[in-house]
């Protein structure tokens, strides 16, 4: 059993499996009162002016009490997350973690922003961790990918509604500037910078041919066309 979650384990893609391995360290973490979830979760205040800039990433590693939510959220983000990695952004593990990094900007400026809506600012105040917005959002984008597959929820787990919006409005806004505006005007305006490219090394995929298959040849004119 051990053998076979290590295998499975050792056999997820490098972002699936970083981001999987923080939020559970995390977590835990926190559970046991090794870390504490004030110096986590996303406070303007004290980023901008204590220049605590770690809590625009670790508010989205910290999951909250371990319970069926959290395991909700962990089968979620090992199953859909790593679906995207391995098929999707198959060998462009860059791009992969660029559409995260553009998820997780959206998602703290809804943040931002709604703090400084007036009659809206208290209940913006009280999103403090957007970690399971991030795994809503890799949701969305997998399941707009693949429209005609059925999610599985297992049945078990309950999971946090109030979060649905924010990551589907930050999948939705991915999915537009991804796949349909450069299908409509032939420019991708969320192409990875070639810094974050030059942080992964991707494979080149290779498709293997089927055996026993065979070709046709092109037609005449093409092969006397220059």
């Amino acid at each position: 059993m051990a053998q076979a979650i290590e295998e499975w384990y050792k056999q997820m893609p490098v972002i699936t499996r970083s981001y999987l391995t923080a939020a559970v360290a995390i977590t835990i973490g926190c559970s046991l009162e090794i870390i504490s979830p004030y110096h986590l979760y996303l406070n303007p205040k004290l980023v901008v002016k204590h220049y605590q800039f770690w809590r625009l990433i670790t508010n989205f590693l910290y999951f909250r009490k371990m319970d069926l939510d959290f395991m909700f959220h962990m089968f979620f983000l090992a199953r859909y997350c790593k679906l995207l990695e391995e098929n999707t952004f198959r060998g462009r593990t860059a791009d992969f973690f660029y559409m995260l990094l553009f998820g997780a900007s959206v998602l703290t400026g809804i943040v931002l922003i709604g703090g400084m809506i007036p009659y809206l600012s208290a209940s913006f105040a009280r999103i403090i961790f957007l970690s399971n917005s991030l795994t809503f959002m890799m949701v969305y984008v997998w399941s707009k990918q693949n429209p005609f597959i059925h999610m599985s929820f297992l049945g078990l787990f309950t999971f946090t509604a109030a979060y649905l919006p924010w990551g589907m409005i930050a999948g939705h806004a991915y999915y537009f500037l991804e796949d349909v505006y450069p299908q409509m005007t032939g420019r991708r305006p969320l192409k990875t910078p070639s810094l974050i490219k030059a942080l992964f090394a991707d494979e080149d995929v290779v498709v293997a041919q089927p055996q026993n298959v065979r070709f046709a040849p092109p037609p005449a004119e093409e092969l006397h066309r220059d």
